[in-house]
């Protein structure tokens, strides 16, 4: 299965490509290819899953954030549909899921925040807040786009770990036909954002914003292979 055959968009696509090493090494990264095969310290995953939760709380802004850029009715229920998709669905089968690991949602939400955790949610903001629901949407996608692609190359790489693998579960949930669909709508919503508000004089700049978004995301990946000591 090719990306294409997971999440056709023309955008996504092009910026994919234009970004194909840092994109490597976001879906290929160690943290993964550990998830796969069942090797990933427990300690890496539990650190991993606080600090996400606390990803999911800063994307729910990122949404908030896309309703007010709005400038269309259409366009501010996307972006409620976005941040209510993240607080009662995502943000509570995350809870579900983390309960599993012996993390409930108070002892999440006292974690203080990674700088890495920051610094990936805060430029989705800055870039929000500096530019349009284009620029948004392009920070946002190698984490929506991302997840799904890395859920589809697991469940089908022939080294993943199926019997006895503790991460199977998280594996099953990204490559789930759910969360392909979310991912499906999110390219769809960037092409379309992208023929009403973009043109090729915008083209390198969504390049750079999405580098720079998928290069942040590896640092995400890089933080969980180091859990504080304790």
């Amino acid at each position: 299965m090719t990306h294409n055959d997971l999440l056709p968009g023309e955008l996504f696509t092009r910026l994919r490509s234009a970004c194909h090493e840092d994109w490597a090494a976001y879906t290929r990264h160690t943290f993964v290819r550990q998830i796969g095969t069942g090797e990933l310290p427990q300690a890496c995953f539990r650190h991993y899953l606080g600090q996400d939760y606390l990803f999911l709380i800063q994307f729910a802004r990122a949404f908030a954030l896309a309703a007010y850029k709005a400038d269309t009715v259409p366009d501010m229920r996307h972006a409620m549909r976005g941040m209510t998709t993240v607080l009662d669905t995502e943000t509570r089968v995350h809870i579900s899921f983390c309960a599993g690991w012996g993390l409930s949602e108070p002892e999440m939400a006292a974690l203080p925040e990674h700088p890495a955790t920051m610094a990936y949610t805060r430029y989705v903001l800055e870039r929000g807040m500096a530019g349009d629901l284009l620029d948004l949407h392009v920070a946002l996608s190698p984490c929506i786009l991302g997840y799904a692609e890395i859920g589809a190359w697991l469940a089908a790489d022939p080294d993943t770990k199926r019997d006895g693998n503790p991460y199977l579960p998280w594996i099953e949930m990204y490559a789930g036909d759910e969360f392909r669909e979310v991912a499906r709508e999110e390219a769809a919503y960037i092409d379309d954002l992208m023929a009403r508000r973009g043109g090729e004089g915008r083209f390198q700049d969504l390049v750079k914003t999405f580098r720079q978004a998928t290069q942040l995301e590896i640092a995400f990946w890089d933080m969980g292979l180091h859990p504080p000591a304790g």
